[in-house]
């Protein structure tokens, strides 16, 4: 059976074309899966009864389902959704007070092999890259349920975006074209996959980078983050200087605050110097608890101390906003296991 989630129009006219179809109703089905985030067949109901019987004969309009939502007591909508293979992921709905925006996270991979040490997600492992297909589907999987449309995308869900950059950046192409969300409303972010980050700068997207930092050295990255190991920080800064040079596009730099390790006044001067020349954004991101960790949040006074240091260099630094720590849904909480 063909899925028609995540086709572009091309596609569709492709597949209804061997039914007789015209293109007219091509374009009639992907009104249907994009405008009106049907999830049936059935529902497509300018078309008629007969073509919509052989339809269901050949293809669904999804095969996904949630198995599980959770709603936060701000708002935040937590999804784990099953594929057809069985494997789940989470994806996230934020939503904002006085903001039209309604941000979707979504996932690249079920489980990750990154391992960042504050995360949930490296914990599970790696188990597959996700398609294009499937990462569409949990913008539209969200807009099923919601009746909303989603305006901003952000790869910050579970897994590494850049080690599955095909499938992401076709996911992007729809978003942009299908969706009709512009690039500088979608964010890629990664851990410092340097090759990709390379690879980006070449194709002078519109969309933001961002990369997770969350230490100013090789000492405290790597105690952090595995993949400092591979690729050193100074290695980063260069690919960072490199992409900012080639795009013109301003990076946002995420940053963990973890109480004691890399919250202290040494570190936010350290910080300030390693940003010192990169043309970017700082957000700060108060840590999140997890299950078999040693770490601690830090406390307010610290991260209002640490933002003032980074502003007082020149750097336009955000705290970002706790959405959805209740439900397990912020940032590094997202497991993708059904939690009984």
């Amino acid at each position: 059976m063909k899925v028609l989630s995540g086709l572009k129009l091309e596609e569709i006219e492709k597949f209804t074309e061997q039914f007789g179809a015209t293109k007219f109703r091509a374009k009639q089905i992907h009104n249907w899966i994009y405008a009106k985030s049907v999830s049936q067949i059935d529902e497509m109901t300018n078309l008629s009864k007969d073509f919509r019987e052989l339809l269901n004969q050949n293809a669904v309009v999804t095969d996904t389902k949630i198995k599980v939502k959770q709603v936060s007591s701000d708002g935040t909508i937590k999804y784990l959704i099953e594929y057809a293979d069985g494997n789940c992921v989470e994806t996230v709905l934020m939503r904002f007070d006085n903001r039209a925006n309604l941000t979707a996270c979504v996932s690249s991979q079920v489980g990750c092999a990154v391992n960042c040490s504050f995360c949930a997600t490296g914990k599970r492992g790696f188990i597959r890259n996700l398609t294009y297909q499937e990462i569409i589907e949990q913008v539209l999987t969200i807009q099923r349920d919601t009746g909303l449309k989603v305006t901003n995308v952000v790869f910050m869900g579970q897994g590494e975006p850049l080690l599955n950059l095909d499938n992401v950046l076709k996911a992007l192409e729809i978003f942009n074209d299908d969706f009709q969300i512009g690039a500088r409303r979608i964010t890629i972010s990664t851990s410092g996959i340097i090759p990709k980050i390379d690879e980006l700068a070449k194709l002078e997207l519109q969309s933001t980078l961002a990369i997770s930092l969350h230490a100013p050295n090789h000492k405290l990255r790597s105690e952090l983050m595995p993949i400092e190991n591979k690729y050193p920080i100074e290695d980063l800064r260069k690919s960072l200087l490199n992409y900012v040079e080639k795009t013109g596009r301003r990076i946002t730099v995420e940053y963990i605050l973890i109480h004691g390790f890399n919250d202290t006044i040494p570190v936010a001067k350290e910080l300030a110097y390693f940003l010192k020349d990169i043309k970017c954004n700082v957000n700060l991101i108060p840590y999140n608890s997890v299950d078999d960790t040693k770490y601690k949040k830090s406390s307010t006074n610290d991260i209002m101390r640490f933002k003032y240091l980074l502003e007082h260099s020149g750097k336009k630094v955000t705290v970002r906003l706790e959405r959805g720590a209740d439900i397990d849904a912020a940032c590094g909480q997202l497991s993708g296991k059904n939690k009984k």
